[in-house]
């Protein structure tokens, strides 16, 4: 069966958040709507104890705990959709920044960049174009007699 509300969250394809370890909330949402923005629950809080589960090996569960230090409360991730009128879509909405700020964080660190020296053809091109433009610059200035 096709379920249009997100279920369980797939955040890359060996990692999946279960709905069991997420918590929705919904609220009343300024913006989009019209009259109806008065009357329905369309804003979405969809939070993960990234703390508190499981589902992580260790390794990937500290670098994801580092990475979103500023964003955790009390080990808790919790997102924000309010951007569609409808709540269905400000749930997928919601589990899909979900998805994209834990790949993130799990990501493998990037590679460290080597210093490296620019040749010596490059030098002298860069010289050399500097000093064809300060010519070019220096012959548009008027002398005393112009």
């Amino acid at each position: 069966m096709l379920s249009l509300v997100p279920d369980d969250v797939l955040v890359n394809d060996r990692l999946v958040i279960p709905a069991a370890e997420l918590g929705w909330r919904f609220s009343r949402a300024s913006g989009p709507g019209g009259q109806g923005v008065n009357t329905t629950d369309s804003r979405v809080e969809l939070s993960w104890d990234l703390g508190g589960s499981d589902i992580l090996p260790p390794s990937l569960k500290e670098r994801a705990i580092e990475r979103l230090g500023a964003r955790l409360v009390a080990g808790v991730l919790t997102v924000v959709a309010s951007e569609h009128r409808s709540q269905l879509r400000n749930r997928e909405a919601a589990a899909a920044r979900l998805a994209g700020i834990v790949a993130g964080a799990i990501a493998p660190p990037p590679r460290v960049r080597r210093a490296t020296r620019p040749s010596r053809g490059a030098v002298e091109r860069r010289i050399a174009d500097k000093k064809r433009r300060s010519q070019t610059k220096r012959d548009r200035r008027g002398g005393p007699d112009q």
